[in-house]
C-alpha cells in the first residue's frame, strides 16, 4: 500500500500536527529498541573497571578497542564462527529448497488429503520444540549425531511448517495459465517448478531464508542440547561458556564478541532488505 493510499493520509492532511507526533513517537520507539544494542557497543570499548562502575557511565571515558583483538585470541572464535557458517548455510539452502518444494505441492498439485495434511502441517505450529527434545535426542543419538553438527541443520531438509505456509501464500498469486502453458509443451512438474515459481519467487525465497540464516545464528537450544565437544560449538554456545569459564564474567570482552557475533547478520539484512521487503510485502492481501 502505498503512502497516498495510507488510512493515515487523510488523518495527516487534516492535522498536519498529527505527522509530527507520529514520527517522533516511532523515533521514541526505535531509540528503546536499539538501545540494548547501544549499550552493548559502549560496553565493549570500555576497561573491565568501567564496566562495574556504579552508577555506570554511558560513554567509556578511554575507547579500548584493544578488547576486541583481545576477545578473538582469548576464546576460539573464528572456529566458533566456522561452526555457525557451516550450519546456517545448510540450513537455509535446506529449509529454502525443501518447503518450496512442499509449497509447490499444496498449491499445485490435486493428490487425496492435500488439504488435511495442509492444516496437520500448519497445526504443528503449535508444538513447542521443548515437547520434540527429548524424542529428537533419541533419534540423533540412535543415529550416532549427538556431538555433530547434523542434528542442527540436517532436520531443515525437511521443510518447515511457517516457511512452507508463506510461500505456499506468495505461489497462490502465480497466474495458473503460466504453468498450464508449460503443460501444454509438454514441460513435467519440476521443469515448471524450476523455471516458472523459482524465478518469480525470488524475493519470497530471501525472506525464507534470511529467517532461516538468523534463526540458525541466534538458536542456542539446539546446540546446548546436541553439542558436546568445544570444537563444534557455534558462537552462540561458545559465547555462553565463554560466560562464565573463568569464574567471573569478563564483561568488556564478552560485549565485544556480542558486538562481532550480531554484526554479520545486521549487514546481511542491509545487504538483502530491498527483496526482503519486497518479499514480505508481496505475501500480504493473499487470499488461501
Amino acid at each position: 500500500m502505498s503512502a497516498a493510499g495510507s488510512p493515515f493520509s487523510s488523518t495527516f492532511r487534516r492535522h498536519p500536527r498529527a505527522r509530527v507526533l507520529v514520527h517522533l513517537a516511532l523515533v521514541a520507539a526505535c531509540l528503546i529498541f536499539v538501545f540494548p544494542m547501544l549499550w552493548m557497543v559502549s560496553t565493549s570499548l570500555k576497561p573491565i573497571q568501567e564496566t562495574m562502575r556504579s552508577p555506570p557511565t554511558w560513554l567509556p571515558e578511554t575507547f579500548e578497542w584493544r578488547n576486541y583483538l583481545e576477545t578473538v585470541r582469548y576464546i576460539p572464535f573464528w572456529q566458533y564462527t566456522k561452526n555457525t557458517l557451516v550450519v546456517c548455510v545448510l540450513s537455509s539452502i535446506g529449509m529454502t529448497f525443501s518447503s518450496a518444494l512442499v509449497a509447490y505441492s499444496f498449491t499445485r498439485l490435486e493428490w487425496p488429503g492435500r488439504d488435511l495434511l495442509f492444516a496437520i502441517t500448519l497445526a504443528t505450529m503449535m508444538v513447542p520444540f521443548p515437547v520434540l527434545m527429548v524424542p529428537l535426542y533419541a533419534v540423533f543419538r540412535e543415529l550416532g549425531w549427538i556431538g555433530s553438527l547434523y542434528p542442527l541443520w540436517v532436520p531443515s531438509f525437511f521443510g518447515g511448517a511457517f516457511n512452507i505456509f508463506l510461500l505456499r501464500q506468495f505461489f497462490l498469486r502465480i497466474p495458473k495459465a503460466l504453468p498450464e502453458a508449460m503443460m501444454l509443451d509438454g514441460a513435467s512438474e519440476l521443469t515448471i517448478f524450476f523455471r516458472t515459481y523459482v524465478p518469480l519467487s525470488k524475493s519470497a525465497l530471501a525472506v525464507v531464508a534470511f529467517f532461516q540464516f538468523a534463526y540458525s545464528w541466534n538458536d542456542l537450544l539446539g546446540p546446548l542440547l546436541f553439542l558436546t565437544d568445544q570444537d563444534t560449538f557455534t558462537l552462540s554456545l561458545g559465547l555462553q561458556f565463554y560466560e562464565s569459564q573463568l569464574g567471573g564474567t569478563q564483561w568488556h570482552y564478552l560485549m565485544a564478541a556480542s558486538v562481532l557475533t550480531t554484526l554479520p547478520v545486521v549487514v546481511l539484512f542491509f545487504f538483502v532488505q530491498r527483496a526482503f521487503l519486497r518479499g514480505l510485502g508481496s505475501m500480504q492481501n493473499v487470499d488461501a
